[in-house]
């Protein structure tokens, strides 16, 4: 069944789980959810959790055989959804979109108590996820371009390298299958995001609750801004030098992904600045998958919201890929400068047992005031050539973390 506005709300005491997946507006639709949430519980509606959304309690039912201590989250996140009694509970989180098959029955059956479970799935068009979620793993460390992971995720069966997780949480049609046979497929809602209307996805989610227009409101950026490909390219030489350097996934995520990328993404980009964009050939092969996507939607029985054509509709000219050939200065420096301040922090915080000690084979930093290679690194960055920049900054953070 499609629909252009999803206008029945859901039966009062309802347990409302919104389970992504990721990079489909979750961020914006959790801030302006936690915001509102003492004007929710007005209308009857409890938020789940203190936070800005419930990554904990899914991360722990989506592991697989959890300890007890392991399941704690959602074990509470459980006890805060009876404690609603007869008001509907929401909670988001596109953690929920890691589960297994299993993990979503046990979800649902745990959850659901005396109360009715609905699971809502938010979608947008595979070809505009690609890019965005390559990025999102270029933050968190992955050395492959674009257009290697893209070859991996679509020309090499059984298309799980270097990132095996991404169809688990992309192949929507799969994802709404696992939880339609958890939930039932009359309890299953799929907003397709419409992003020439963004306020429209907040309306949905009012009725879907009951709740008065206007309730849900945008809120300031969360900082998970896209990068432009400059800056992807810097992180990405980032990465591959720290990996050379052996650097433990702790250590680099300490340093990059609470440093760099946020200080990075402070930076306000010029308008010409070069995006992201995904090659023809990739284009080609994410419709085709887009396609099978939204026909399987379709099939499934459950409720969709919105223009499911939409996610697998083409391009009329998609532009071509621009190979960055410098960094600006700006975007640099912020670079920089989150990784002095991190690789500080870390430092000042490391205990004498850490095990996240400088390996043994990395080289010293050449002595201050020195010619070569020292000198580079006390040159001011905008001094500094844009071929070593990165290697400008692993330097100085391995400097401070060795104090």
């Amino acid at each position: 069944m499609q629909e252009e506005r999803f206008t029945a709300p859901t039966p009062p005491g309802t347990r409302l789980l919104h389970i992504g997946p990721h990079k489909t507006g979750t961020t914006a639709l959790q801030a302006a959810f936690h915001q509102a949430r003492d004007t929710l519980r007005e209308h009857g509606v409890v938020y789940a959790g203190p936070g800005r959304q419930a990554k904990d309690p899914a991360v722990a039912i989506a592991r697989k055989d959890p300890t007890a201590a392991e399941r704690q989250p959602w074990e509470a996140f459980c006890t805060e959804a009876a404690d609603a009694g007869g008001m509907r509970f929401f909670a988001s989180s596109e953690f929920f979109a890691t589960a297994s098959a299993d993990a979503a029955r046990t979800a649902v059956a745990e959850l659901a108590g005396e109360h009715p479970v609905h699971v809502v799935v938010t979608l947008r068009p595979l070809r505009k996820i690609m890019p965005s979620h390559w990025q999102q793993y270029v933050k968190h460390g992955l050395c492959e371009s674009y257009e290697t992971w893209l070859d991996g995720m679509l020309r090499k069966p059984p298309y799980d390298e270097p990132t095996p997780d991404f169809w688990h949480l992309q192949r929507h049609d799969e994802l709404i299958a696992r939880w339609a046979a958890a939930a039932g497929a009359e309890n299953v809602t799929a907003v397709v995001v419409d992003e020439a209307r963004p306020l429209w996805q907040f309306r949905v989610f009012e009725q879907l609750l009951d709740l008065p227009e206007g309730v849900l409101r945008p809120q300031e950026s969360g900082g998970n801004s896209s990068l432009t490909q400059s800056e992807a390219e810097l992180l990405l030489q980032l990465n591959r030098k720290l990996r050379d350097r052996n650097w433990s996934t702790w250590r680099q995520g300490k340093v990059i992904r609470e440093g760099v990328v946020p200080r990075l993404q402070s930076y306000e980009p010029a308008p010409g600045e070069p995006r992201i964009t995904t090659p023809p050939w990739a284009e080609e092969a994410v419709a085709k998958v887009a396609e099978r996507v939204a026909a399987g939607i379709a099939a499934s029985g459950v409720r969709v919201v919105g223009d499911l054509d939409a996610l697998s509709r083409r391009p009329e000219a998609p532009p071509e890929p621009v190979t960055p050939t410098e960094i600006p200065t700006e975007a640099a420096t912020e670079a920089v400068l989150g990784g002095i301040l991190a690789s500080a922090a870390l430092a000042a915080k490391a205990a004498p047992q850490s095990p996240e000690a400088v390996p043994a084979s990395a080289p010293a930093p050449a002595p201050e005031g020195s010619a070569g290679r020292g000198a580079l690194e006390d040159r001011p960055v905008r001094n500094v050539p844009v071929k070593d920049l990165v290697r400008v900054v692993a330097r100085r953070a391995v400097r401070r973390m060795r104090g």
